[in-house]
Parts: C-alpha cells; sequence; structure tokens
C-alpha cells in the first residue's frame, strides 16, 4: 500500500492539468495507481506535452 506522500497530485502550470494517480493517464497507457514517482522519465502532460520536471506538488 502506498503512503499518502507517494500518491500525491502534480500540476503543471502551462496548462493547470493535474497528474492524479488515482485515476493514471489514459492517454498515455499509465494504469490508475501509479505513483508519480513511478511515472517514466519520458513522460510528458497529455494536454501540453510539458516534461515531468514542470509538474510540482499539490498540497
Amino acid at each position: 500500500m502506498s503512503t499518502p506522500e507517494e500518491m500525491y497530485r502534480c500540476q503543471v502550470g502551462n496548462c493547470g492539468y493535474v497528474y492524479d494517480p488515482d485515476r493514471g493517464d489514459r492517454k498515455g497507457k499509465i494504469p490508475k495507481g501509479t505513483a508519480f514517482k513511478d511515472l517514466p522519465e519520458d513522460w510528458k502532460c497529455p494536454i501540453c506535452g510539458a516534461s515531468k520536471k514542470s509538474f510540482k506538488p499539490l498540497a
């Protein structure tokens, strides 16, 4: 079971997309329950194409 810290949501400033581990990323074929830290390094925002490094944790 993941801890809350591992399952935090992250948002990109470019378009406002929020990666939610509870939902995953259907377009990117990321299954539900995938923590942000476990996303592939080459994963991109499905809306604007921003890199994983562009995302910031939500409080």
